[in-house]
């Protein structure tokens, strides 16, 4: 069971506490190891946001683990999520330059979870 729900585990205990960092004190938190300030209430909402789609998302995923009937929406969700991460990272390196090594080092995070959790569904998708 756990070689099976591995992209999972690694993602809820990746990007829970990534949304807590977003959300909870974003501007006590985000100046800490990126390189800008929040000052205005939207841009708080915005990283708010950010956490609740990733607690949401965390929390599907746990539900994947958990109950066979939702392991192949919860692994395709989890590779759409991480994919598309990774996908927005390349286009901002090609419109932005290369950003800090922290979202550097993210994106081969984000890319091989992707990849994992594809890999994961062809794998299993015969047994659920």
């Amino acid at each position: 069971m756990i070689r099976k729900n591995l992209h999972l585990i690694i993602s809820v205990l990746v990007v829970f506490p990534a949304a807590l960092f977003y959300g909870l004190f974003p501007d006590k938190t985000l100046p800490v190891l990126l390189d800008f300030e929040v000052h205005s209430t939207d841009l708080k909402s915005v990283f708010r946001a950010i956490m609740g789609l990733y607690i949401a998302f965390s929390l599907f995923w746990i539900v994947g683990i958990f109950n066979s009937n939702f392991w192949k929406a919860s692994t395709l969700s989890n590779g759409i999520f991480m994919s598309g991460i990774a996908i927005g990272r390349i286009v901002s390196l090609f419109f932005d330059g290369k950003a800090s090594d922290l979202f550097f080092f993210g994106f081969f995070g984000e890319a091989v979870l992707g990849l994992f959790a594809f890999y994961q569904y062809v794998k299993y998708n015969h047994s659920t």
